[in-house]
């Protein structure tokens, strides 16, 4: 019996699961997983992981005290939120999971930094290895600086948000692990712009991929470039050969549905005979590229303020559950 071209992308690429869907992630059985705050907040509001929610507000409670402010427990437990569902999917894939820093801190170097090491201390209390975990910040500059002191203490990065050739050299530069460079972002883009359809290897978002991908092999970077958001299974077969790729369960499904050949698409030694120019990246030269790409400086804009919505949707979501615990608890007779 031939092999599905999930099969066949197993074999070059390590497949990672793009969802806070636990479900869908035993399902799909990724080496990997990886979340963001819409993600997150999505799952939330499934029923079936209202437990997990309502489990971290009585803990943060616990913690703060019969007295503490509604406001205070539910920003505590919106904090806390993320790791306890890195927690769960660490249970059922074998590699890593990325864990997202406060997409508002996104300009500030040393609250990422802050925020960062109080997640990995998370996950260093329940007695998981940091190789395990990957902290994911925007790639703005502050971002990319943050990642660089983060790296040195052991702490490994996952750059998101990153649209641009100048994003991924900074990042590489810094020694951060792993880029997570978006595709069907980008497609989304240019479709709005041009009003043009892309197909294939014409896939603007496939093509940011490639020119990445080929660059960090050419000059022998040790940060690994994962693919991510993907909009139709067309663009996945374009990277087949990719280091990683983030798919949805619903994309990783249709990939097993297929078992027409899937050829390597990326190929590192391949990108070594490629006349690539070397790129210094500085603030200024970054600043300047960053302007002066249309595509990449609209993106990251529009995906922090689309992060932080989500996340402050989830801080309500928390606060109102909190409420409905509260008149939900039994009160001790004779309480006062």
């Amino acid at each position: 019996m031939s092999k599905t071209q999930l099969e066949q992308l197993r074999a070059m690429t390590v497949i990672v699961a793009d969802t806070g869907d636990i479900q869908a992630i035993e399902k799909a059985k990724p080496q990997d997983a990886t979340t963001n705050p819409s993600l997150i907040t999505a799952a939330t509001q499934m029923p079936q992981y209202q437990p997990i929610m309502d489990g971290v507000l009585l803990e943060a409670k616990k913690k703060l005290g019969a007295n503490a402010q509604d406001a205070d427990v539910a920003n505590l437990a919106f904090k806390h939120l993320a790791v306890e569902f890195g927690k769960r999917i660490l249970k059922i894939v074998p590699g890593r999971v990325s864990t997202e820093v406060d997409a508002r801190l996104s300009y500030d170097t040393a609250a990422t930094v802050k925020q960062a090491r109080e997640i990995i201390q998370q996950y260093d209390d329940a007695g998981i290895k940091r190789e395990r975990v990957l902290i994911k910040i925007a790639s703005t500059w502050e971002g990319i600086r943050a990642a660089e002191i983060l790296e040195k203490e052991g702490i490994h990065c996952n750059l998101t948000l990153l649209f641009g050739l100048h994003q991924a050299i900074a990042c590489a530069e810094a020694g951060v692990t792993l880029i997570s460079p978006f595709v069907g972002r980008i497609l989304d883009w240019y479709k709005k712009d041009t009003g043009k359809d892309y197909q294939g290897a014409d896939d603007p978002g496939v093509q940011s991929v490639t020119k990445i991908y080929n660059y960090f092999k050419k000059f022998d970077y040790k940060t690994v470039v994962m693919g991510a958001s993907f909009r139709n299974i067309g663009e996945i077969q374009e990277l087949a050969g990719c280091d990683l790729l983030t798919i949805s369960p619903a994309l990783i499904a249709e990939l097993d549905s297929k078992q027409e050949p899937l050829p390597r698409k990326l190929d590192a030694s391949k990108a070594k005979t490629l006349p690539i120019e070397k790129i210094t990246i500085d603030k200024p030269t970054f600043d300047k590229m960053h302007a002066a790409d249309r595509m990449a400086h609209d993106k990251l804009k529009e995906g922090i303020e689309g992060f932080s919505a989500a996340l402050e949707t989830l801080e309500k979501l928390l606060a109102k559950r909190l409420v409905e615990l509260g008149a939900s608890e039994p009160k001790a007779v004779g309480a006062r």
